[in-house]
């Protein structure tokens, strides 16, 4: 029987702060000469503590439940802690640092709460490819834009099972299913056939999500039911921004979206898009609406636009790339501002270098897509992937296990503070 146990072979030193109840939890007063430190580790067994059970809980609501206690963590000079209540303006800060330190602290942050050479592998297939009647300025699968994608009907389920095996092969733990509707809405049949995807590929073992739009409660709850792990809606950019972008659909159908997917109690992957003609302001300005939700994204991805010639976006000259140093900051702060989350280095990858990709992975990302398509566009083919985890030293995130424990928490690196309440 899993069991919450203390550690206490482990050096390190817990300090326990009395607060009042409504008091803000917040404590920076350390011991002068720390030496061990104890901390409640998850255990799969009663069993001596070993290598292979050094992992928090899959799902995120309990792993988050076992730090509900946990104030900062503070190692090598960098303080951090999960909070629900930036402000705007400490985020634009924490963006706009010179980016050694930027990238010194997010690494650093990466390191108290995750094993950095844990990278999670997810595959994203599209199972309903063009004919979606938004008008999302970056989108080549929109009615409203002449581009080079066709509409095809819904893949089959024997179709998508084929897909999710050869990912399952190929290391993939996560399988990510799409499908280019506005809302699920009245489309009975087509939920019943990704109901029956959902089951099929959540019994070969690996973690499922999708992305099909909008989803009202109820449905949320089916897939839920159906055994679905997370539901990718991503917010794209800032609520400033966002009607240059959209018209079509409002910044609130999204945030009622994920409302929807997370009261179901499916794992939150909502992140963003740079290079939509955004300005740094617009990009501080989506990391605070996603660290300030009621629960941080379990997921946050961090795509850099493909331009697809034939979309608005696609067509303007005067959209500026978006570089290494771009996706590097946006991943660094969003690491520091949400240190629980995982970071996705999502699409545009394949424009990348594997020195500039190891320059993210550095501030902070620990999940890829893998495969040669997102959805429409191109992207590293598995074999790539896989050169590139050995070259960096990376292994890949077991499907339905939790994330490694820290290795600088275990090894008694970090040093925490944690909160009673008082009576």
């Amino acid at each position: 029987m899993a069991s919450f146990v203390a550690m206490g072979a482990l050096k390190n030193l817990a300090h326990t702060v009395r607060r009042p109840a409504t008091a803000r939890l917040i404590a920076r007063s350390f011991s002068a000469e720390p030496s061990r430190v104890v901390i409640d580790k998850y255990v799969a067994s009663s069993a001596s503590v070993s290598q292979e059970v050094q992992r928090l809980p899959n799902d995120v609501h309990e792993r988050n439940s076992l730090y509900s206690n946990e104030d900062v963590r503070t190692m090598a000079g960098v303080t951090a802690m999960v909070r629900n209540d930036w402000t705007k303006q400490e985020i634009g800060e924490i963006y706009d640092l010179p980016f050694h330190e930027l990238m010194y602290r997010s690494a650093t942050v990466h390191r108290m709460y995750w094993d950095p050479s844990e990278v999670q592998q997810c595959t994203l297939l599209s199972i309903k490819t063009g004919g979606c009647t938004e008008d999302c300025s970056y989108c080549s699968q929109s009615t409203r834009h002449k581009t080079f994608v066709k509409p095809t009907p819904t893949l089959k389920v024997q179709e998508v099972m084929e897909a999710a095996t050869r990912a399952k092969e190929a290391g993939s733990t996560r399988f990510c299913m799409g499908a280019a509707w506005r809302e699920l809405g009245n489309k009975k049949n087509a939920f019943n056939h990704i109901l029956e995807m959902v089951r099929g590929v959540n019994g070969m073992g690996m973690e499922v999500c999708c992305t099909l739009g909008m989803l009202n409660a109820d449905q949320a709850k089916q897939l839920k039911e159906a055994g679905l792990t997370a539901y990718n809606h991503n917010l794209d950019t800032s609520p400033e921004h966002y009607p240059k972008v959209i018209t079509t659909r409002s910044y609130q159908d999204r945030l009622d979206t994920i409302s929807n997917v997370r009261d179901a109690g499916i794992s939150v992957c909502c992140g963003g898009i740079l290079g939509l003609g955004e300005d740094e302001s617009d990009r501080v300005g989506l990391l605070h609406v996603l660290a300030t939700l009621p629960e941080h994204p379990e997921s946050v991805p961090i795509n850099a636009l493909v331009s697809v010639e034939g979309t608005p976006l696609g067509d303007d000259d005067d959209i500026s790339r978006v570089d290494s140093f771009d996706m590097a900051r946006m991943i660094a702060t969003a690491r520091i501002v949400m240190p629980r989350t995982m970071v996705r280095l999502s699409a545009g990858r394949l424009s990348f270098s594997e020195a500039e990709q190891f320059m993210m992975f550095q501030a902070g990302a620990n999940s890829i897509f893998n495969g040669d398509k997102l959805l429409t566009t191109d992207n590293p083919e598995f074999d790539v992937d896989q050169s590139l985890f050995q070259k960096l030293g990376f292994s890949g995130k077991p499907a339905h296990q939790g994330p490694r424990v820290a290795p600088a928490e275990a090894e008694g690196k970090v040093i925490i503070t944690k909160v009673t309440h008082g009576e």
